[in-house]
């Protein structure tokens, strides 16, 4: 059975690092919701505040690559109940398994100065400042899921960390 990695955590805390390392390792589909609203922008629609359509518009893509056999890791910030419900929808309608992973850095003098330090790597992507992501809204979690934490670990750790959870998914599927 796939599996579907749903990241969460604010700005700055090393999501998309974290995503694009597993990716590369457990051979899987990243989908990046920066990329998505991005484009959107960039489009000739030049939807500016993409509200929840880049979310919608990976959970689609992520639900077709599960269906044909791919694991996907999703790369958002996933601050709400709403939004965690859309990925448990999405893993269920494409046959799969949702790991739930919140990604923290709990260091905030750390994730400050990253943050601060953060260029855009996306054209038309314009990072938040650490106000913004200071006033972000992100609740608390309900689920169970998995914490890595970026200023205790390395990312190579991280990975290796959720590598480990998605194999024991698979080893009970067996």
């Amino acid at each position: 059975m796939t599996i579907l990695v749903s990241l969460s955590g604010l700005p700055g805390v090393g999501k998309t690092t974290l995503a694009k390392a597993l990716a590369a390792k457990v051979k899987a589909v990243h989908l990046r919701v920066d990329s998505v609203e991005a484009a959107l922008k960039n489009s000739v629609l030049k939807i500016n505040r993409a509200e929840d359509a880049g979310y919608l518009a990976i959970a689609s893509v992520a639900r077709d690559n599960l269906l044909l056999g791919f694991d996907v890791i999703a790369d958002t910030v996933n601050p709400i109940e709403i939004t965690r419900n859309l990925w448990a929808e999405t893993a269920a309608s494409g046959n799969a398994r949702i790991l739930n992973v919140e990604v923290v850095c709990s260091d905030r003098a750390l994730h400050r100065s990253r943050v601060k330090a953060r260029a855009s790597d996306i054209p038309g992507f314009v990072v938040p400042d650490w106000q913004t992501v200071s006033d972000r809204t992100f609740e608390p979690w309900r689920e169970d899921r998995l914490i890595v934490d970026t200023s205790i670990s390395e990312i190579e750790e991280c990975v290796s960390q959720v590598a480990r959870e998605m194999d024991s998914f698979e080893s009970t599927d067996r």
